[in-house]
């Protein structure tokens, strides 16, 4: 508990150091810089702004309030990274899931690390940061390997090394980005997974993989069988119709019909009778509670 409590007096000391004008820091240059980067500072939370290069959009909210009560209970555990653009004025560049959770506790100071960054760096920074510790959707971190090659002009190489990721998966996320924005917005919102997208990507008319999204959507596709319907477009350019595929049903026989009302009348239920092209089909009996369960299920063995 000491030692902790040494951390905390160090960190508010460099905190004062920070304040004052006559020692403001500007670069690694200046005086005091050595005290200051890469040791933990007790921050103002008013003095230190969201990151606008930060490439997660969203937040979980039940996600935050548990983090929140984490806080509560032990404090932040690992500090946030910031940057100083100015005299008493700070950047985010990660940890704003700390950063909002401790506001939402009212907290008036976090432990922080103080970077001195220009913007390039910082973004490169909140990128890396984010791709290597966050649970981001496959679209986000798609999105954020993006970012690095067209604003920090990093190659897939270069890339490998800052994330520690293989060539060849950075590569798979950024050809996600050539999917129909609807199927992108559909794996950010979990109605698919990257696996579903990375079938998909092998067919580049947007139309027809939208038509395969449809089918996975309604027919609650797996991978495996995305992946052969996609093979088998590629074999037939053929995908079939998403509208009449949900249900290959057919009309229902005469003698069916007869012996479904007869069924019905046993239960007591409305069955429900789906038939296929060959001949088979699926007799469903609905219940509505423990009791109507156990009901029918002494009628099933009364039958016997």
């Amino acid at each position: 508990m000491a030692k902790a409590n040494r951390k905390q007096a160090l960190g508010r000391g460099l905190s004062a150091l920070l304040q004052d004008p006559t020692n403001d820091i500007k670069s690694v240059k200046d005086k005091n810089a050595d005290k200051v980067i890469g040791n933990i500072i007790d921050l103002n939370l008013e003095l230190i702004e969201v990151n606008p290069f930060q490439p997660r959009t969203t937040f979980n909210e039940e996600a935050l309030s548990e983090l929140a009560s984490s806080i509560k209970e032990l404090g932040v555990i690992q500090p946030i990274t910031v940057r100083k653009i100015k005299f008493n004025k700070y950047q985010l560049v990660s940890g704003e899931r700390r950063f909002r959770a401790s506001k939402s506790l009212n907290l008036t100071t976090i432990p922080a690390y103080v970077r001195i960054a220009n913007d390039q760096e910082s973004l490169e920074m909140a990128l890396v940061e984010n791709i290597q510790r966050q649970d981001l959707d496959p679209i986000e971190i798609a999105l954020s390997y993006q970012r690095l090659i067209d604003e920090i002009s990093l190659t897939q190489e270069q890339m490998s090394d800052r994330v520690g990721k293989k060539r060849s998966t950075i590569a798979n996320y950024l050809r996600l980005l050539k999917l129909d924005p609807i199927i992108q917005t559909g794996m950010r919102d979990g109605f698919l997974s990257m696996g579903h997208g990375r079938a998909i990507i092998n067919i580049e008319d947007h139309t027809k993989q939208l038509d395969i999204y449809e089918l996975i959507i309604s027919k609650k596709l797996s991978v495996r069988a995305t992946e052969d319907l996609v093979r088998d477009y590629q074999k037939e350019k053929k995908i079939p119709n998403p509208k009449t595929a949900v249900a290959e049903e057919v009309e229902i026989p005469q003698f069916i019909k007869k012996g479904t009302k007869h069924i019905s009348e046993y239960f007591g239920q409305k069955i429900d009778v789906k038939l296929s092209k060959n001949g088979s089909g699926k007799i469903t009996i609905p219940f509505h509670s423990e009791e109507d369960f156990n009901r029918i299920q002494k009628l099933v063995k009364s039958a016997k």
